[in-house]
């Protein structure tokens, strides 16, 4: 692929259709204002140990947090994401954003990637192929070209590592703390967003808290067994075990 690829929108709509879009805090209170349902996703890695991709360790480390998990500690990240299973609640009848002006982080850098270690594809996008054929340069070898768009993809990330602490947080008001082993899956939780909207508000704290994994690799068992973590293959009416 060249290292130089332009872009320009279609207004297809197919990248508000069937994608959970990842918020920062602000824009999860404002997602449920607006009567949206949201979806936490976790992942937790041990540091320098089984799920931490070590060619990201910088990335993974700043975006999570260190949480108690049986005898030893498991470091978690954690996604507040619009739940979109469908159409997003914002694009209307002629496939427009009815909130441009106001939308998320996430769409206002698509289709730059958040993760700074995965490449932009356009195979992996859903846009139709004349949207590459067109329109000013995007990138330069995955360098972001315009220096607005670059800001706002760095904001992303730092809101990413600013806000780990409090979304953690409010998972253990919420009694959301399974969470799945990076690179082998998700646990994705939909919350009642009364209960989520009211944890936000209270700001709460990060408490001395047991967490633990969902694993139902038996290979993955036997290491963090000799780890000392807590972990469970049981499955839940509380989360979804999504595997890779």
């Amino acid at each position: 692929m060249s290292t130089a690829l332009r872009f320009a929108c279609t207004g297809c709509g197919k990248c508000c259709s069937g994608h959970h879009v990842p918020l920062t805090l602000d824009e999860t209170r404002h997602w449920a204002a607006r009567g949206g349902q949201v979806i936490v996703l976790i992942e937790g890695f041990i540091s320098d140990g089984p799920g931490m991709p070590l060619e990201q360790r910088e990335h993974v480390l700043r975006r999570s947090l260190a949480v108690p998990c049986g005898a030893g500690e498991v470091r978690v990240s954690v996604t507040f994401a619009a739940f979109n299973p469908g159409r997003c609640l914002h694009l209307d009848a002629a496939d427009r954003c009815s909130i441009y002006e106001d939308r998320p982080l996430v769409c206002r850098i698509y289709p730059m990637e958040i993760n700074p270690h995965i490449p932009l594809r356009p195979e992996n996008k859903d846009c139709p192929s004349e949207a590459w054929e067109q329109g000013p340069e995007l990138i330069h070898g995955q360098i972001a070209v315009d220096p607005h768009l670059r800001a706002l993809i760095e904001a992303s990330r730092q809101a990413d590592r600013d806000d780990i602490a409090a979304k953690v947080a409010v998972c253990q008001a919420l009694g959301m703390t399974t969470s799945a082993l990076k690179g082998n899956g998700f646990t994705a939780w939909l919350p009642d967003m009364g209960a989520l909207a009211a944890a936000l508000d209270a700001s709460a704290q990060v408490a001395d808290q047991a967490w633990q994994l969902h694993i139902e690799d038996q290979a993955l068992s036997d290491t963090l067994a000799a780890l000392g973590v807590q972990f469970t293959a049981q499955p839940s009416a509380r989360y979804a075990f999504i595997g890779f």
